[in-house]
């Protein structure tokens, strides 16, 4: 009823007046309406606050705000950016998994609101797969071998080092097993094969460095790759090499045919 009135009284002002009003009537009415944007102030305003003092000045809601443009009759954008927030916990990764078909199921959000946000969440992902570095690839025991070198490179002591790898033998990461005294360290299967599982590993290298510089696998080395790999064999996460780290060279068991 007060929406109506308020239409007439524009109405009558410009009929009677012969003035050409410099706004659509829908955005007069908007001012006399506290559920819309434009009666904000102007610094509180999704698009004036982003120009004001920056994105980072914006709360998720306002973002999507912007993203959507307009509200309903009763909520502002900002009201229904908060709704859609609210159903995933405010949580932007859980949003991101929402279809443009349960987007439109929000009151406020149509198809063409629904496929701005989903655009803009696609190419928040995009730029995260472009910014995350290029996993190194393992093709053979020299390639490991020089990626273990920040890591094991002058150390006094022995330590026990698994390199995890995905499907592709790319890197996930090296793992520290255990650290030791001049002659041995210990390397626990269950431990290892935790952190595999733990980083959803494909498969592993394992290393150990020998602070002598004697390169001669010891029967207890052998052994243990042994045990290791039969253990890899069970729960289908192969053991590729097993090398023996000096600051000058290697020993790979699987050049030598002994894995």
């Amino acid at each position: 009823m007060n929406q109506t009135l308020s239409a007439c009284r524009v109405r009558f002002f410009y009929a009677f007046s012969g003035r050409i009003p410099s706004v659509t009537l829908p955005e007069l009415m908007s001012y006399d309406n506290p559920r819309k944007i434009l009666s904000w102030a102007e610094e509180d305003r999704p698009r004036e606050k982003l120009m004001l003092k920056g994105k980072a000045a914006l709360s998720d809601a306002e973002l999507i705000a912007i993203l959507i443009g307009s509200g309903t009759t009763d909520m502002t954008a900002v009201d229904v950016s908060k709704i859609i927030l609210q159903s995933v916990s405010n949580n932007l990764n859980d949003l991101a998994r929402l279809s443009v078909k349960d987007l439109s199921k929000f009151r406020g959000i149509g198809e063409a609101k629904a496929i701005s946000i989903v655009s803009a969440l696609e190419l928040g992902r995009r730029r995260k797969e472009q910014d995350r570095p290029q996993r190194a690839r393992i093709t053979c025991s020299r390639d490991a071998y020089n990626e273990m070198i920040p890591h094991l490179m002058d150390k006094p002591h022995e330590e026990f080092w698994i390199l995890l790898m995905n499907r592709a033998n790319e890197i996930l990461r090296p793992v520290q097993i255990s650290a030791g005294g001049i002659s041995g360290t210990v390397a626990d299967p269950k431990l290892i094969f935790k952190q595999a599982i733990e980083h959803l590993a494909s498969s592993m290298i394992l290393f150990h460095n020998h602070p002598s510089g004697n390169l001669t696998p010891s029967q207890a080395d052998k052994d243990l790759t042994r045990k290791l790999k039969d253990a890899g064999r069970l729960l289908d996460i192969p053991v590729l090499d097993h090398l023996i780290f000096t600051d000058k060279a290697y020993f790979s068991f699987a050049d030598e045919g002994l894995l």
